[in-house]
């Protein structure tokens, strides 16, 4: 059984930042500082206590998160080791949306690259502190003060280094913590020491009024009074600490592990992140804190189908105490669960913990049912914690088996992968009948399917990217039909008339709904309406003396969301209108849910065709990040794409971020031709930003090419 853990002694961190940073070595680094493991892991030789995984092995790079844990020097410290690629995102927001501590881990050699910068920014909007490590400063050609000003310029004066090194390269050998003047530091450090120690306590005393006014009346603060405010300032994010590394040689990291220790943000600073969740007690009502009195609140923040322990669920406990053996409620859902073990877990080993408490961060066993996001806690009247937010995946591959009657096995492994990955999207197209896979690139998907085949046995084939087009109407139309057939038995009768009206993309919620659109004073006799937020939809029953009885309304609504997932132009999903239906007349024998669910396609088919129909595209915001001396071609490629260039930066070390939105159908296979176009250095972020509507000829083209198909098939 695990020791619990006190409340202020624990400290949450994710390492995060660019792919080959280093932030795996850094978290063995710091693993085996802290004794909890007895030999220095290493990526290289696979000996890494943090990648556990198959195809992390066989591509030497990050792909999940992993969850460790050190005690050092009193406190327990739950370390996430979060995935650096750009593909592999979700993962990383995962481990995000579980810490106090966001540890920005830059490699001295590359600086500030791409998803340095997402991971700092995401980490900011999310109210985490921050602190940064310099890695690698043992390799040649550093340029450490250069490096610091471009931190300092891209995230902020508040980024002062904490330590200094003896100097960079090959020789670099320790760390000298700038807080206490009378350190000895040789001059071979590359630092100007008296500017960096001057930016170092201006950071911190600017969290602290009086000490603020203490440093400028007398010109200096002790040393006792500098650590006892760091914690604030690290909380207040005046101070953003760097700090000085090498992971692979161990140098450095005893310095960083003190620091997180002794000034780390503990859980009882969670209290910002619940602000607004009320907990209601015998009738009174209170802000929900992290403590271990309150009542218990955790989220799940990972989710893992291991094939060995089986389904895993890794959760952050932000409230009150949970043990093992005990029943929960799942908030989304509303299940009851029985938990019954409880494990704490460093990288593929488990041991049991029969008690958890705020900031702890357990994996729960074999328990179905919970999902990324989910709050359980001991009763249904508990807080919702917010759902952490992920890009939509926009890279989509239609997939089949290449050995027949593996298609069960395929959806089985399919999702539960995407039970696994919050960017991982698995949908059936009712078209084409074809099952896709839509993720954040080629790469990510290429993921899916080693793992599909080491985890499941299954060998899958793709095929071209599927872009998610959306149809929709620009005017109001109508329309109407009548289904009649006579067999030798009973027949079938059903007539129905709908209007149809655009629906503003602004209207998320059936209160909108009704507030903006469908109410009384539109609908003079409306007798109900019905609110879809998946198709921004709504149905209005606005049948009057009866002409379609009150059992065949559902079956009218039913076809409507039918032709939703059909399609009508070219086999895309319909959104963003709301159908009316008004008259209609029925048969007391022939009429059945089935006539009215034939009739009502087909009267939607017309209403929707007299309603000026069109394509909408799916448009995606690009964040391209190439050498400056490869800007203008890449400028020059982007019209060529439909794209839209909106800003751009130059940051230090020669480098260009180009802003742009384009079409996805443009951009699909965009990472081979940037490639093309930077030799292999160019690398860019994609993530849905809006729909618009196609151009007509493009509109022309699609539905044209969607016809021919159906002409085909049938």
């Amino acid at each position: 059984m695990t020791v619990k853990h006190i409340v202020e002694n624990v400290r949450d961190i994710a390492l995060v930042g660019h792919r080959a940073a280093g932030k795996t070595s850094l978290a063995d680094a710091l693993l085996f500082e802290a004794h909890a493991v007895d030999r220095l892991g290493s990526v290289d030789n696979e000996t890494s206590v943090a990648d556990t995984d198959e195809e992390e092995h066989k591509h030497h790079f990050s792909i999940d998160t992993h969850v460790l844990h050190a005690d050092h020097d009193g406190k327990h410290i739950n370390i996430l080791d979060a995935p650096g690629s750009p593909d592999f995102i979700g993962a990383a927001l995962e481990a995000l949306s579980a810490v106090e501590t966001a540890v920005v881990v830059i490699s001295a050699v590359n600086g500030i690259e791409m998803n340095t910068r997402r991971m700092f920014n995401e980490a900011t909007q999310l109210g985490l502190s921050r602190a940064i490590v310099i890695n690698k400063l043992d390799a040649d050609k550093v340029d450490l003060p250069g490096l610091v000003e471009a931190i300092r310029t891209t995230f902020g004066k508040q980024c002062v280094l904490f330590n200094v090194p003896d100097q960079t390269g090959p020789d670099f050998s320790r760390v000298f913590c700038l807080l206490d003047p009378a350190t000895t530091i040789p001059p071979t450090c590359p630092v100007n020491v008296d500017a960096a120690r001057s930016q170092l306590i201006e950071a911190v005393v600017e969290a602290d009024e009086a000490l603020l006014e203490k440093y400028i009346s007398e010109g200096s603060v002790s040393v006792a009074e500098l650590e006892a405010d760091i914690t604030r300032a690290m909380e207040a994010g005046t101070l953003i600490p760097i700090f000085c590394a090498s992971a692979k040689k161990d140098i450095g990291v005893k310095e960083l592990l003190d620091a997180l220790a002794r000034y780390g943000l503990s859980p009882t600073f969670a209290a910002k992140r619940l602000a607004g969740l009320q907990v209601s007690v015998n009738g009174t009502t209170h802000q929900l804190q992290p403590t271990e009195q309150e009542e218990f609140v955790a989220q799940v923040f990972k989710v893992v189908n291991d094939k060995f322990v089986g389904h895993l669920s890794f959760v952050r406990v932000l409230a009150g105490k949970l043990q093992h053996n005990h029943n929960v409620v799942n908030l989304r859902s509303g299940q009851t669960l029985r938990i019954g073990q409880l494990l704490e877990v460093q990288g593929k080993s488990t041991s049991p913990i029969h008690e958890v408490g705020p900031g702890d961060i357990v994996a729960i066993a074999k328990v179905e049912g919970l999902e990324i996001g989910d709050t359980i806690a001991h009763t249904h009247h508990a807080p919702k914690l917010p759902m952490p937010q992920f890009p939509t995946p926009m890279f989509g591959l239609a997939i089949e088996p290449k050995t027949r009657g593996d298609e069960q096995k395929i959806s089985i492994g399919l999702h539960k992968l995407a039970s696994e990955d919050p960017t991982v999207k698995v949908t059936h197209d009712q078209q084409t009948h074809e099952l896709v896979i839509s993720g954040v690139s080629q790469l990510h998907l290429d993921i899916i399917r080693e793992r599909l085949r080491a985890r499941f046995g299954v060998e899958v084939n793709t095929k071209e990217p599927k872009i998610p087009y959306r149809e929709t109407i620009t005017t109001e139309g109508a329309g109407d039909y009548r289904h009649k057939k006579q067999t030798g038995g009973r027949g079938q009768f059903a007539e129905v008339h709908l209007r149809i009206y655009p629906l503003s993309r602004e209207i998320k919620t059936q209160q909108q709904c009704e507030e903006q659109f469908a109410n009384k004073t539109r609908f003079e006799k409306m007798r109900s309406v019905h609110y879809d937020p998946a198709f921004n939809f709504a149905f209005i029953d606005h049948i009057v003396g009866g002409t379609i009885p009150n059992n065949f309304i559902p079956a009218v609504e039913k076809g409507c969301k039918e032709m939703l997932e059909r399609g009508v132009l070219a086999g895309y999903r319909i959104q963003d209108c709301a159908v009316e239906v008004h008259f209609g007349k029925y048969h007391d024998v022939d009429s059945s849910e089935a006539a009215f669910k034939t009739a009502t396609r087909y009267a939607f088919k017309k209403a929707f065709l007299s309603a000026r129909p069109v394509l909408l595209e799916p448009i995606v915001k690009l964040e391209i990040t190439v050498p400056s001396k490869y800007t203008g071609a890449v400028l020059g490629d982007l019209p060529t794409k439909r794209a839209q260039v909106e800003n751009q930066d130059t940051l230090p070390g020669d480098v260009t971020v180009i802003y742009a939105r384009a079409p996805l159908a443009e951009v699909a296979r965009y990472a081979a031709q940037l490639g093309g176009m930077t030799q292999g250095t160019g690398s860019y972020s994609m993530e849905l930003s809006h729909y618009e509507i196609v151009p007509p000829n493009i509109q022309q083209q699609i539905v044209s090419k969607a016809q021919l198909k159906e002409e085909e098939e049938e």
